[in-house]
C-alpha cells in the first residue's frame, strides 16, 4: 500500500529522510572552509637570572634558557644568543634604556658545549684592548635569545635582567700550593700573587676562593671555602680518600669582584698517622687469683681497641693480649701469688697508629 502522491513505501520513507538530512549536512561540512591559520611564530621567554663574573680575562656569563615561547608553548626551533652591552661611566645612575649594540653572538653550535641540561656558563674571552678598555669604563651587560621565522628573519625575545660590571686588574694564576699533615683537616697554604695580568704590583687583593673536587676533572669543581689569607683548612674530609684544590685570587673595588684564573688543581690524598690520644686512669687490683686491670675509654671514632704490656721488676714489658681489646678491661689470669707486677696500656685505631703508653702502675699479687 502507497500513501497518495508519493511512490516510496511508508515503511522507508522516514529512513530516506534522515539520510537526505545527513547528506545535506555534510555537503554544507565539505563546502565551507575556515580561515587559515598563519604559522606560530615562537618569541622566547625573557632571560630573568643572568649573572656575570670575571675570571682572569673572560667574563664568565651564566644564565637559564628559556624553554617556554611567549604564548606558553614549548620552544621548538633552535635558539641563538646574543649578548648586549653598553657603556656608562662610572658612578653614574642606572641606565634608562637597556644595551641594544651585539657584543658576542651565539649560534647553538658554539654555546651547545657550554651547556647543562638548561643551564649555559659561557666564558666570553675579552680581547687585549677589551680588557685594557674596559677597566676606564662600566660595562652593562644583557642577554637577549631568539628563534628564525619566516625567510630567517629573527624573532627577537626582550632583553634580560642587567649586570653592570667594571673590568679590574687581576693577578697571575695562584702557584706553590702546598699541604701539611693535620689530624682535623687539611691545611693549605700558597704564596700571594705579586704581579698582575699585565706585570704591574697587585692591589685591591680582597682574598681567596678555595674551589674543591673528589675526581678533579675539569668542570667537577665546586667553591668549599673562602679566605683572606693565603692559608686555607678544610675539615670535611676522610683519610686515605683523594682530593684535588685550585685556588682563585679575589680583587674587589668598591661593588665589582672579579677573580683571577684558577691555580693549576693541586691533589691531596691525606693519610692518618696520627695515633690516639694516651689512654688514662689505669689502675689494677689483685682479687680471687687473678689482677684486674681497668682505666678510661678513649673517645677516638676510629678506635681500633687496646694492648696491655706487663712486666716484673728489672724485666723488659711484654704484650699480654695477641687481639686488640674492644673494652677498657682485662683480667690477668697469669699472675704468680707473692708477685709485683708493672703495667701499661696504649690505644690503637684503625689505621694501625699506636699511642704513647699510659702511666706505669703496680699491682701486688698478695691475698
Amino acid at each position: 500500500m502507497t500513501t497518495r502522491g508519493s511512490s516510496v513505501p511508508s515503511q522507508i520513507a522516514p529512513a530516506v529522510v534522515l539520510a537526505e538530512a545527513v547528506v545535506a549536512i555534510s555537503l554544507l561540512g565539505c563546502g565551507v572552509q575556515g580561515p587559515p591559520q598563519p604559522p606560530r611564530i615562537e618569541v622566547p621567554g625573557r632571560v630573568e637570572d643572568l649573572k656575570i663574573e670575571q675570571v682572569g680575562r673572560k667574563l664568565e656569563v651564566q644564565f637559564t634558557l628559556p624553554q617556554l615561547a611567549v604564548d606558553g608553548q614549548r620552544l621548538t626551533k633552535p635558539l641563538e644568543i646574543e649578548i648586549l652591552r653598553a657603556q656608562a661611566t662610572p658612578g653614574s645612575p642606572p641606565p634608562k634604556s637597556p644595551p641594544s649594540a651585539v657584543w658576542v653572538w651565539l649560534q647553538p653550535a658554539r654555546w651547545a658545549a657550554y651547556a647543562s641540561e638548561r643551564r649555559i656558563a659561557y666564558p666570553a674571552a675579552l680581547s687585549e684592548n677589551e680588557f685594557k678598555n674596559w677597566q676606564a669604563t662600566d660595562s652593562i651587560l644583557a642577554i637577549r635569545t631568539l628563534t628564525r621565522g619566516f625567510r630567517g628573519r629573527p624573532v627577537l625575545s626582550e632583553i634580560s635582567n642587567l649586570v653592570r660590571l667594571r673590568v679590574l686588574e687581576v693577578s697571575r694564576p695562584v702557584d706553590r700550593i702546598k699541604s701539611t699533615p693535620a689530624e682535623k683537616a687539611i691545611e693549605l697554604a700558597w704564596q700571594a700573587p705579586a704581579k698582575t695580568l699585565e706585570g704591574a704590583e697587585v692591589q685591591s687583593l680582597a682574598g681567596y676562593r678555595i674551589y674543591r673536587s673528589t675526581t678533579g676533572k675539569p668542570g667537577s669543581f665546586q667553591l668549599t671555602g673562602e679566605s683572606k689569607a693565603p692559608s686555607y683548612q678544610d675539615g670535611n674530609f676522610e683519610f686515605g680518600h683523594a682530593y684535588s684544590y685550585q685556588i682563585a685570587a679575589v680583587f674587589k673595588q668598591g661593588e665589582t669582584t672579579a677573580e683571577s684564573e684558577p691555580s693549576q688543581p693541586y691533589e691531596v690524598i691525606p693519610r692518618d698517622v696520627f695515633p690516639p690520644a694516651t689512654p688514662t686512669g689505669l689502675t689494677a687490683f689483685y682479687t680471687n687469683g687473678a689482677m684486674e686491670l681497668v682505666w678510661n675509654a678513649n673517645s677516638e671514632k676510629d678506635l681500633a681497641g687496646y694492648y696491655v704490656y706487663r712486666h716484673e721488676r728489672g724485666g723488659n714489658p711484654r704484650r699480654l693480649n695477641q687481639e686488640l681489646l674492644r673494652s677498657p678491661i682485662l683480667r690477668d689470669t697469669s699472675v704468680e701469688a707473692g708477685h709485683t707486677y708493672f703495667y701499661q696500656v696504649t690505644a690503637v685505631d684503625l689505621s694501625n697508629n699506636q699511642s704513647q703508653p699510659s702511666q706505669e702502675v703496680e699491682g701486688d699479687a698478695q691475698n
